[in-house]
């Protein structure tokens, strides 16, 4: 079963897009696997803390995204393939390069200083 002990709630992103985001690190982490359970949204819920409604809306723009598959009353299972885990991980990394980039350029660094920077830690156990 798809785990949520490490998920955090931050302020600032509503909370099913939240939950997406955990779903889609799992994914792009190797953590979750094709065919794994995703907790109940009842369950879920009442974990999380939050209305049914707000799992309801994640689970169905995951369903939306073809990562995971419901049947009415039933549980829901990821299905992922090869392809949709590369674009997940795309997709998370495109976003964390975008804002490194947009930061970086607001400080006024050069691309040669922030890839010399990178290369440099790109080795380090940076968390």
């Amino acid at each position: 079963m798809v785990s949520f002990e490490s998920f955090v709630q931050t302020d600032g992103a509503p909370i099913y897009l939240q939950i997406i985001r955990h779903i889609k690190q799992g994914i792009a982490a190797g953590t979750v696997s094709d065919g794994e359970e995703m907790p109940s949204r009842r369950v879920l819920s009442a974990l999380l803390g939050v209305n049914p409604n707000t799992v309801q809306k994640a689970y169905r723009l995951l369903e939306e995204e073809g990562l995971i598959t419901s049947h009415s009353g039933a549980k829901s299972y990821l299905s992922l393939t090869e392809e949709k885990v590369a674009a997940v991980r795309t997709e998370l990394m495109e976003g964390v390069v975008r804002t490194l980039v947009g930061a970086v350029k607001g400080m006024g660094v050069s691309r040669e200083e922030a890839l010399s920077l990178l290369e440099k830690l790109w080795d380090e156990e940076v968390r």
